[in-house]
């Protein structure tokens, strides 16, 4: 069996964060003996890559008949993928392409709204479709899709001694550091709320400082994650946020806002807290974390998400959908023959 996987979000040298999840689980598909390659799609305009983009993929796929199977990664790259039907498509979905995008108000923006719906759209023109979370799976109505959340390198996010992280970082051993782990300037993020919590916590104890980390490797984002005392995590709206994940396997202590499948993959987990999106609500735990800097068992919690049990799931999506569109295409060449 030999994948194509098209994607837009894949990581680059100014921006080693962006997109490696998917690169992640193209990874664990290789490890489990697939044959995948990767077509990225790039372009100095970011809005004009999807204009050329069918064309990339048509000259690989004629170049290369022993693909068997294209999986997008993102709504609009699936819209993309289904201009060909050489081969059978298999879409997952991340997020916003399903929920749309919310503004600094926490309100969906209207041109997000029909961009997700023309995303979902392509769900019932696709092979299979693979979301995060059963909240984007029901906006897909008849269609039948696979809820499979993205797996963790748990090789990378194996946590390590505090002070032997901060050490590598150059961070300080004796400050209580909070880590707000994505782009501030994402509306969606809500750091305004990260910031004023922390905010209010530096007026009691000037030790607290927040660390805004992106745009990091996977293996640096790993260090900050041992080396701090709790991950900030206010979204207003997630798909199964990577991040949060990653800080259970480092066992590190979280506080967030009830968004995606963050309150399921936390579970009761001790020192890990759903949170109403106050400043108060959230300045009142973490100040709980930091008075006891506990660790978690985050790690054996979320043991079910490691890449080698999710890629083999990954991998009966395709049989599945390879084996449906051959009986199809046997029952199609009956029916006209």
């Amino acid at each position: 069996m030999k994948i194509l996987v098209i994607t837009a979000l894949w990581p680059r040298p100014g921006n080693p964060a962006f997109g490696s999840f998917v690169r992640t689980q193209v990874e664990a598909l290789k490890r489990a003996g697939l044959e995948v390659e990767v077509l990225v799609l790039e372009g100095r305009i970011r809005k004009l890559i999807y204009l050329k983009a069918p064309f990339q993929l048509r000259r690989r796929l004629v170049a290369d008949p022993s693909i068997d199977l294209v999986h997008a990664h993102y709504g609009l790259v699936g819209i993309v993928a289904r201009t060909q039907f050489r081969v059978p498509l298999v879409v997952t979905y991340h997020g916003d392409d399903v929920l749309g995008t919310v503004d600094t108000r926490g309100r969906t923006s209207k041109f997000s709204l029909v961009l997700a719906t023309a995303c979902r759209g392509i769900g019932s023109m696709a092979d299979a479709v693979i979301v995060q979370t059963e909240q984007m799976a029901a906006r897909f109505g008849n269609v039948t899709v696979h809820v499979v959340p993205h797996e963790i390198n748990f090789d990378v996010f194996d946590p390590i001694p505090r002070d032997e992280a901060r050490a590598a970082l150059g961070l300080d051993a004796q400050k209580k550091y909070l880590l707000f782990a994505a782009n501030p300037e994402w509306p969606v993020k809500r750091f305004p709320l990260a910031a004023a919590a922390t905010e209010r916590l530096r007026r009691h104890d000037p030790n607290v400082e927040l660390l805004v980390v992106c745009r990091e490797s996977q293996p640096r984002l790993a260090l900050y994650m041992s080396a701090c005392d709790a991950l900030v995590f206010p979204s207003f709206q997630e798909g199964s946020p990577n991040v949060v994940k990653q800080a259970m396997a480092c066992n590190l202590p979280i506080v967030a806002t009830d968004v995606g499948d963050v309150r399921q993959v936390l579970g009761t987990t001790p020192h890990c807290y759903i949170c109403e999106p106050e400043i108060s609500s959230f300045a009142e735990r973490l100040s709980e974390i930091l008075h006891y800097r506990p660790r978690t068992d985050g790690r054996q919690r979320v043991s079910h998400l490691g890449s080698s049990l999710v890629a083999p799931k990954i991998i009966n999506i395709y049989q599945q959908t390879l084996s449906k569109h051959s009986f199809g295409a046997g029952r199609m060449s009956r029916s006209t023959s």
